[in-house]
């Protein structure tokens, strides 16, 4: 497999006023963040709101991912949750996981398993994954932090984990596991607003969600520290801040879906309950950074 490092961007599920897909939105951002520069696509994750999502749905998101694509960019899906044998139920029947390049599987939420269960599931769904795996530790949504000691664990054990998406915010935990990553593995960035200190730490890249609105300028971004130009990547990442804390202010992926819609990427601002869209106040907000990053 490519390893998957530098820019993967976790791709909006673009809804009609109907609250259907919106086929000609999503095969437009996936042309717009292919033509902006990113590495890899990422379909299926929480930004996709996959929770609100039929198992038909997730077929027809992917089929469009797919075709739009046209085996330009690596494609990862998620497939995770907290029932660990419908997961591999999943992961033994799903036809269309063989158009894709991997799978990322979140930590199981609302159950809150011990460390040992953690081990145990991800086991499981490794040892029935047909594609490599890339881990995904999201505390603030799971409400339970898989510790660096297990993934250590999961890599001594289990050769087709790949990678770990890292969106605990803590810099002591990701230091950890940095020390007990083994060659090869990718470690990425769950935060865009942690780009710069993670991947001078040693990280490999970032599943962004802000590259959904910004491709270039999140590339960009990541390239300058890749190539250690570190005062460029100071400079670009405190220009990108205020739009960060904007697109996260009223949940993801409520501002992304309002920054897609004022930059018309995407026709229309529309999520499936439990989310609702942003207030218009804040809309105003994201459209106007938009604008002065535009100059940048």
């Amino acid at each position: 497999m490519e390893r998957l490092a530098g820019t993967g961007v976790a791709l909006v599920t673009p809804f009609d006023e109907h609250l259907q897909i919106d086929e000609e939105s999503l095969a437009r951002l996936v042309n717009h963040v292919i033509d902006g520069g990113v590495d890899f696509l990422v379909a299926l994750g929480t930004t996709a709101e996959s929770t609100t999502l039929s198992e038909e749905e997730k077929a027809r998101v992917v089929s469009i991912i797919v075709r739009e694509n046209r085996k330009r960019l690596p494609v990862v899906v998620g497939v995770g949750g907290n029932n660990t044998a419908e997961i591999v139920r999943k992961l033994e029947h799903t036809a269309w996981l063989s158009e894709c390049q991997a799978i990322l599987s979140v930590v199981p939420f609302y159950n809150k398993p011990t460390q040992e269960g953690i081990y145990e599931h991800f086991r499981a769904i490794a040892a029935a994954s047909p594609l490599p795996v890339c881990l995904y530790n999201i505390p603030g949504r799971t409400g339970v932090n898989m510790n660096a000691s297990t993934v250590g664990r999961l890599l001594q054990d289990c050769p087709n984990i790949a990678g770990l998406k890292e969106a605990s915010g803590n810099m002591s935990q990701a230091t950890d596991v940095l020390k007990v990553k083994r060659p090869g593995f990718t470690v990425l960035s769950g935060d865009d607003a942690i780009i710069l200190p993670l991947m001078a730490m040693g990280f490999d890249g970032v599943i962004s969600v802000m590259a959904n609105v910004l491709p270039r300028v999140c590339s960009g971004l990541v390239n300058l520290i890749v190539r250690e130009e570190y005062a460029d990547a100071r400079r670009w990442h405190l220009a990108l801040s205020d739009l960060c804390k904007a697109l996260f202010q009223e949940g993801n992926p409520a501002g992304i879906k309002a920054a897609l819609s004022a930059a018309g990427i995407i026709k229309h601002n529309t999520l499936r309950l439990p989310l609702t869209p942003v207030g218009e106040e804040l809309y105003r907000r994201i459209e106007e950074l938009l604008v002065d990053i535009s100059r940048m």
